[in-house]
């Protein structure tokens, strides 16, 4: 969650704490949580009791690595296409997000895998890059995808339903954080609606889609 829905809770219900978590179906489905007493802004708390993480490095991506998580609360498998159970390599589920771990086990997510892109050999986060654009206009859905790239491989393009979005202004925005250049969207579609899957999550294929018409 971002600091400005923080801060616009505070604003509108009062010192009300929010308190982030992190999980996924096939955990049954929570794997960390915030504590009342304990609630650290930027992150998704702490591993519950009696899971075990492993963190593998991804290629690429500096900071944190990958999430594995095993526990009694872990799936015992996916079926196959001939209804076979097939569980998770030694009961670690592969969650495919990249997070950095404190010694307390409490978690910072930087995002998914498949969330980064490269961008002149280096490893960029789509999510990031999102995020930068959420702050500048944060009444408006954004969406960033990568597309390919004859020089550098892939750049980043961000789909927007805000109108009055620039890319001088989202660069400019960028640097006052300390952004480098390589990790901010020069490219801005605007849309009038950012697609959305059933469960209300941005629908990044059709995103993406939008992204490559506009660009031929």
């Amino acid at each position: 969650m971002r600091d400005e829905t923080h801060d616009l809770v505070a604003e509108r219900v009062g010192p009300v704490a929010v308190l982030e978590g992190y999980g996924a179906t096939e955990a049954s489905p929570v794997i960390a949580v915030n504590q009342p007493d304990d609630n650290r802004r930027g992150t998704v708390g702490g591993i519950l009791p009696g899971i075990e993480t492993r963190l593998e490095a991804v290629p690429g991506i500096p900071r944190g690595g990958r999430l594995f998580v095993r526990g009694p609360n872990i799936m015992a498998g996916y079926l196959d296409e001939q209804g076979e159970l097939q569980p998770p390599p030694g009961g670690w589920h592969d969650t495919g997000d990249i997070v950095e771990m404190g010694a307390d086990g409490w978690i910072t997510i930087l995002g998914r895998v498949k969330r980064f892109a490269k961008v002149g050999g280096e490893m960029v986060s789509l999510t990031a890059a999102e995020s930068l654009a959420a702050a500048l206009w944060p009444d408006a859905r954004h969406a960033v995808v990568a597309l390919p790239d004859g020089r550098k491989g892939e750049r980043l393009v961000l789909v927007t339903d805000c109108q009055a979005a620039d890319a001088a202004k989202l660069l400019a925005h960028a640097h006052a954080r300390g952004v480098a250049d390589i990790a901010v969207p020069r490219k801005i579609v605007r849309t009038t609606d950012i697609p959305l899957l059933g469960s209300g999550k941005t629908d990044y294929v059709a995103a993406e889609r939008i992204a490559a018409a506009e660009g031929r």
